[in-house]
């Protein structure tokens, strides 16, 4: 199944989700697979909680017409949240750095949402799951989406711009973080620029 028609399923449903103890009727559930885990196995347990598709990468938990088989679920996740952001057109603003993101995010949002309707990464979903969750909350009616953007390697956060697709950026500082996936400070401040040329 091409990622177009996921996307016009997806579009039916009212939210989206990886955990089904957050399940809301008419959701789209994503089976994601963790280290301790195969959300694949809690397809049936979705569809019960009132999910209308699921989206799995196992075909021995197909349920029935409901069931979307993909052969990566968290690379489906990811790529239909980059043709979602591509759907919408909206601007985005995108944000990262090695402290202070959060707050950085919750005041940008606080000033942006006096005069547009706004939507934000919630918490610190940040990573190669949450962004994608982000981009996938954001509706025809949101007029300006902030991401929130996390990192603990290279590549990371020009991997996550490639899926935002950003059109303005904030690089709140570069510090003493996450250094043995960055390889010292030089390596940080190399990982948290690669987003520049996206804007």
């Amino acid at each position: 199944m091409n990622i177009e028609i996921i996307h016009s399923l997806f579009l039916k449903c009212n939210s989206i989700s990886i955990d089904t103890r957050k399940i809301e009727p008419n959701s789209f559930f994503v089976a994601i697979k963790g280290d301790r885990f195969d959300a694949n196995t809690f397809a049936k347990e979705a569809i019960e909680k009132g999910a209308s598709y699921v989206v799995i990468d196992n075909e021995g938990y197909y349920i029935d017409e409901r069931t979307i088989l993909v052969e990566d679920s968290l690379l489906a996740l990811q790529e239909l949240a980059r043709f979602h952001r591509e759907y919408l057109k909206l601007p985005i603003v995108a944000l990262t750095g090695s402290n202070g993101k959060t707050t950085t995010k919750e005041l940008i949002n606080a000033v942006l949402s006096k005069k547009y309707n706004t939507k934000a990464t919630v918490g610190n979903l940040n990573n190669h799951i949450g962004v994608p969750l982000t981009l996938l909350s954001f509706t025809p009616q949101t007029e300006i989406g902030i991401v929130e953007m996390g990192a603990n390697h290279q590549k990371e956060i020009e991997f996550l711009c490639e899926i935002t697709q950003p059109d303005y950026g904030y690089i709140t500082n570069f510090g003493k973080a996450h250094l043995e996936g960055f390889g010292g400070v030089e390596g940080v401040i190399k990982g948290k620029v690669r987003c520049i040329h996206f804007f």
